[in-house]
């Protein structure tokens, strides 16, 4: 027979382990495990995959900390050098890692702004969605992108707006210096941002509770605050002719394309998950109907529409990205949170669409991941590569699509073992700016980088052509031939000599035979 002493140990656990099961199906507990899990998975799958093309342009081309860049603001610049310098590594996981955690805290800030409006099973319903939808939980949480803390202050910035609405006194201050800075910390992640001001300034206009407040001097408080944190990046692009912003400006221009607005929504629900985007759509026509006689559907209309109707508006006369909506369905999150929540004949087929969608992204993700990894796809589908419909000339996809999530080591390794790499007075050029990127990060700033294409990018600011006058180039040209590399370089060289060409190796199987050629005596100025 077991004595007291003896089964007291047995007891307690057995109490500790039912009041963790309790406490788990708690929102509270939800949300805990939720963001746990979650940031373990992006953790493995961020050590799986190598750097992509725009990672590891950023990572390379911001590795001196500046006020600003070519293409964005500069915090995921920052967060990525800051990363780096820390642990003395620019490994993807170590990169990354400021970005996972990122969305750890986006997570929290999704259950709590829902929670604030509706109640805690809407925001811990509001989350998980958010952890589902690739376009918010698996790239910009996971990747080094201006996403990430673009999402994060943008729903602080919300969430300080709602506890500001009814405040009084100093907490009302506090409230909307809050919101000012986050907005422009989201400013200063993405031009974006702006979009979802542009919707706080419309609920203040047509919601009764927010004329209120233009009567009063704290919104425009927080908008100088705003516009305090924001002055730097305007600061540095006054510096270089305000290229970041004609950069921008200048991404949608086209002809007419009434075909346009239809495919961008298409590729956003397909960004968004298409049985995600449209219960998140019906949500915000529903609040719309509703109009500001509901003020948390209103407000949360107001900050979702501009960048999903602007954008598909946009479409009409050029190209749209996909993912440049993405923070306008962010918003609309908390109101398909809050429907499934309200209506218990709702949440019971929730949670298996819940589960199918989850076991879905997860195998997707595992696919992704174990092919990047062990490339093994093409060998059990038995593959063409000329059924893959991306474009070879952008992405050198046209033998071996996993290779964007590669990283270019083992193209460094070889132009070492050549002696390619660290000879004086020797620099390396790619033909395009993404090349550029992939090609800096491998060679971990070992030898100076340029980009000789018309569209260097940040390459153009940090490591200009003119610079390196009188210098021997390698230039690294994937996809391009020696006819193309004469006829559109030639009169800047002396001479161009055409190298043995480069193998890159995934999974250490060869994926890219690489042109190499060798430009003497740079003359940018012919």
């Amino acid at each position: 027979m077991t004595s007291p002493i003896q089964s007291a140990p047995a007891m307690s656990l057995a109490r500790i382990a039912q009041v963790a099961a309790a406490w788990a199906r708690t929102p509270a507990g939800g949300l805990v495990l939720l963001i746990a899990i979650t940031a373990m998975a992006r953790l493995v799958f961020a050590a799986t995959l190598g750097l992509g093309i725009d990672e590891s342009y950023m990572v390379a081309a911001g590795r001196h900390i500046r006020l600003g860049y070519f293409d964005h603001p500069p915090i995921a610049w920052w967060l990525a050098w800051a990363a780096a310098h820390i642990a003395g590594s620019d490994a993807a996981v170590v990169v990354r890692a400021p970005f996972i955690a990122l969305f750890a805290l986006t997570t929290w800030l999704m259950y709590r702004l829902t929670a604030t409006l509706f109640d805690r099973r809407a925001g811990l319903w509001a989350a998980a969605l958010a952890n589902l939808c690739p376009v918010i939980g698996v790239t910009a949480a996971s990747w080094v992108l201006p996403d990430g803390p673009l999402f994060a202050a943008l729903l602080a910035a919300a969430w300080c707006l709602v506890a500001a609405l009814p405040a009084e006194g100093g907490a009302a201050w506090g409230w909307w210096l809050g919101s000012g800075l986050c907005a422009g910390l989201a400013m200063s992640s993405k031009y974006s941002a702006g979009l979802t001001v542009l919707g706080v300034l419309c609920f203040l206009v047509t919601e009764p509770q927010g004329r209120c407040w233009l009567r009063r001097p704290h919104p425009y408080i927080a908008g100088l605050v705003a516009l305090g944190v924001f002055a730097p990046v305007l600061w540095w692009n006054a510096q270089h002719g305000w290229v970041s912003f004609l950069f921008q400006g200048g991404r949608v221009g086209g002809r007419l394309d009434l075909l346009g607005p239809i495919r961008t929504l298409a590729g956003e629900a397909l960004f968004v998950l298409p049985w995600l985007w449209l219960p998140l759509v019906l949500c915000g026509f529903d609040a719309l109907r509703r109009g500001p006689a509901e003020m948390r559907g209103w407000l949360l209309l107001c900050l979702a529409a501009p960048p999903i109707v602007l954008f598909t508006l946009v479409a009409l006369w050029g190209h749209v990205l996909f993912h440049w909506a993405a923070p306008g369905y962010l918003f609309l999150l908390p109101l398909l949170g809050a429907a499934i929540a309200g209506d218990p004949s709702h949440r019971a087929r929730a949670r298996r669409w819940l589960m199918a969608t989850t076991a879905l992204v997860v195998c997707a993700m595992t696919v992704v991941a174990t092919d990047v990894r062990f490339d093994w796809l093409p060998s059990i589908a038995h593959l063409d590569p000329s059924i893959i419909r991306l474009d070879p000339a952008i992405f050198h996809l046209d033998k071996d699509p996993a290779i964007a999530a590669v990283d270019w080591t083992s193209l460094a390794r070889e132009l070492e073992a050549r002696g390619l790499v660290g000879q004086p007075g020797l620099v390396i050029a790619a033909t395009r700016w993404l090349d550029a990127g992939k090609i800096d990060y491998a060679l971990e700033g070992r030898m100076p980088v340029i980009c000789l294409g018309d569209d260097p990018r940040e390459y153009g600011i940090i490591a200009p052509v003119a610079a390196y006058a009188g210098a021997d180039v390698l230039i690294v040209a994937p996809g391009v031939s020696a006819a193309d590399i004469t006829a559109r370089f030639g009169g800047m060289f002396r001479s161009i000599a055409t190298l043995p060409p480069a193998t890159l190796l995934h999974d250490g199987r060869p994926a890219l035979s690489v042109p190499l050629y060798l430009g003497h005596d740079l003359r940018p100025s012919r």
